[in-house]
């Protein structure tokens, strides 16, 4: 008897109270599991709601997947974008559509923050990978954020661009805004997204390892993630 045999035989035997007229939808299935855990030595509540606990279970989850975190208010995001790029030497920064025109006003050539500015490349649905190669580092917003798994998700709305600009370009500044971007678990992203969109889940730059376990970073997208989170 073949392996297939065994598990199919299990499964006939599993069924056989069954009623052939019965169809799955016909018999509630209790779903009363846990929705979101409750985040640990985060110095604040420790509840799933508490919007400074999860905050700092997010800066802690995206750290540990060796994603440089920072923390800034409305006032200090456009100098602190400024000095990212410039710490990065980036000649050039690619700009969704719908991006906030202030948070980069700071980075502008001649703007308030100085002169010498990388200069900014707007998304065009014609762009060739090799242009989005070329370019030094790309700003975007987010749709939600995931504390317990350190992840942040784009879903292509306003100042997230096509999904293309975050993975080919070397270096992505994402922007949250908390508290109201962030959530506790993957069940209670998956309540605020279309699951039509074109959805891409971040947890870190991209990375992966070989059979060895040598970790290469950049493979699938950016090697380096730095992530802001921006306080309402």
């Amino acid at each position: 008897m073949s392996d297939r045999e065994v598990v199919l035989g299990r499964i006939r035997r599993a069924l056989r109270d069954v009623p052939r007229s019965e169809a799955p939808e016909d018999v509630p299935v209790a779903r009363e599991y846990a929705r979101a855990h409750v985040p640990d030595g985060t110095g604040g509540s420790g509840a799933a709601g508490d919007a400074g606990a999860l905050t700092d279970l997010l800066a802690r989850n995206l750290a540990d997947y060796r994603a440089r975190v920072h923390r800034t208010d409305a006032g200090g995001l456009p100098p602190l974008l400024r000095r990212l790029l410039a710490e990065r030497g980036s000649r050039t920064v690619l700009v969704p559509s719908g991006l906030p025109p202030w948070w980069l006003t700071a980075a502008d050539p001649g703007g308030p923050g100085g002169p010498g500015g990388p200069a900014r490349v707007h998304d065009r649905a014609g762009a060739a990978a090799r242009e989005l190669d070329a370019v030094d580092s790309v700003v975007t917003g987010c749709a939600v954020a995931v504390a317990e798994t350190g992840t942040v998700v784009l879903d292509g709305g306003p100042g997230q661009g096509r999904r293309r600009i975050t993975l080919i370009p070397d270096h992505h500044v994402c922007v949250v805004e908390v508290p109201g971007q962030v959530v506790a678990s993957v069940p209670q992203a998956l309540e605020r997204l279309v699951p039509t969109r074109p959805l891409t889940w971040i947890s870190g730059p991209s990375a992966t390892s070989d059979i060895e376990l040598d970790r290469v970073e950049g493979v699938h997208g950016p090697r380096t993630l730095e992530v802001v989170l921006l306080a309402g």
